[in-house]
């Protein structure tokens, strides 16, 4: 991974690793993958209906399709990866009483499920 790359686990760590995705090929594509692999495991498809998830066919909230090209997160929050990150790990925390529930998602797979959802066009 190129040195410019090893602050990904910073808060701007995402945007790293998307560039790093163009520059480099694997890192970016592994995040990706293990993003799409834990939307399925934490089963985040039994709300939202989520592109290239398996079994993600929810359709108690929004779909996340088109993420990246969203402005907020739960219509309040500005929709950047390293709010998306705290939304997905504590959610309650943002917006009180939201309807997302805390499912006990660490940081470091919120940045990956951050990445795979920042990948959707």
């Amino acid at each position: 991974m190129p040195t410019t790359c090893r602050i990904a686990r910073s808060a701007p760590g995402l945007a790293c690793l998307l560039a790093c995705a163009s520059a480099a090929g694997a890192p970016a594509d592994d995040a990706v993958a293990r993003g799409r692999d834990l939307l399925v495991q934490y089963r985040c498809g039994s709300c939202h209906t989520i592109p290239g998830v398996p079994g993600s066919r929810g359709q108690v909230v929004q779909p996340l399709t088109a993420w990246r090209h969203r402005s907020y997160i739960a219509g309040r929050l500005p929709n950047r990866p390293e709010v998306l990150q705290r939304w997905i790990v504590a959610p309650q925390s943002l917006v009180p009483g939201t309807r997302m529930p805390q499912m006990g998602v660490t940081p470091a797979e919120a940045e990956a499920m951050a990445a795979y959802l920042f990948s959707l066009e």
